[in-house]
């Protein structure tokens, strides 16, 4: 789907993933879940590109279901998959602690999971080899993608930011629709290491210049920073 030009995105509001085109090829954030795989071929199609044309994928985090098809483009296609030093263990397999569920409603839950599992989500490959980014790191991708970190929903949790599209990728730093109780609107999302300080980092996003929010759970936001980040603490106080 193209969310506007050189901005596309792949998956739904249930599980999403992006590209971020230029004339210099396409950066990948986050990789969704494995059927995705499907989807991102059918978008290159639509944008005339190949796989050849991906430079690079930016995880926002180390969680399985933004891994997706992050390993085979590394292994069968060569492409870098970046990632913040402190969530590289994470996405290579390595231990998430246990998180409290919170509300939830049958339906939604079961929806997620009935998607994740058409999407291959049991099948997700860990990560072998990445390359370990840093907070403030500018990296040398289409759009000139620059990691703000976030900790919070992990350790190394971050914001990719791309002046050149005006977004900023969030990946679970927040969500637009609880994968736990199908409410929509931006919000804090589940499965949260360390709530109070996912909450603390959203400092950091309200003073970005950009127009787009783009979650890896929920609707695009379009609009200020600061009134999305508003919106997730009223959410968090409700």
């Amino acid at each position: 789907m193209r969310l506007a030009p050189q901005l596309h995105r792949i998956g739904n509001d249930i599980v999403a993933a992006y590209l971020v085109e230029t004339t210099d090829g396409i950066t990948v954030i986050d990789a969704g879940l494995p059927g995705h795989w499907h989807d991102l071929l059918r978008e290159l199609r639509a944008m005339g590109r190949e796989l050849s044309d991906i430079r690079g994928v930016i995880l926002t985090h180390g969680d399985s279901d933004h891994l997706g098809f992050a390993e085979r483009l590394r292994s069968e296609h060569g492409v870098p998959v970046y990632i913040h030093a402190a969530d590289a263990e994470r996405a290579k397999g390595g231990p998430k602690p246990p998180t409290p569920m919170g509300r939830k409603r049958l339906g939604a839950l079961v929806g997620f999971f009935a998607y994740a599992a058409r999407k291959g989500g049991a099948r997700t490959r860990h990560l072998t080899e990445v390359v370990e980014v840093t907070d403030g790191q500018v990296l040398l991708l289409p759009g000139e993608p620059q990691i703000v970190a976030l900790p919070g929903h992990s350790p190394g949790s971050v914001a990719v930011f791309v002046p050149a599209v005006r977004a900023a990728f969030v990946g679970d730093a927040l969500t637009t629709r609880s994968v736990l109780t199908g409410e929509v609107g931006p919000q804090p999302a589940p499965f949260t290491d360390e709530p109070a300080e996912a909450l603390a980092s959203l400092d950091r996003l309200a003073r970005l210049d950009v127009e787009w929010i783009l979650p890896g759970h929920g609707a695009p936001w379009r609009g200020r920073p600061a009134d999305a980040v508003a919106a997730v603490r009223a959410a968090a106080s409700a």
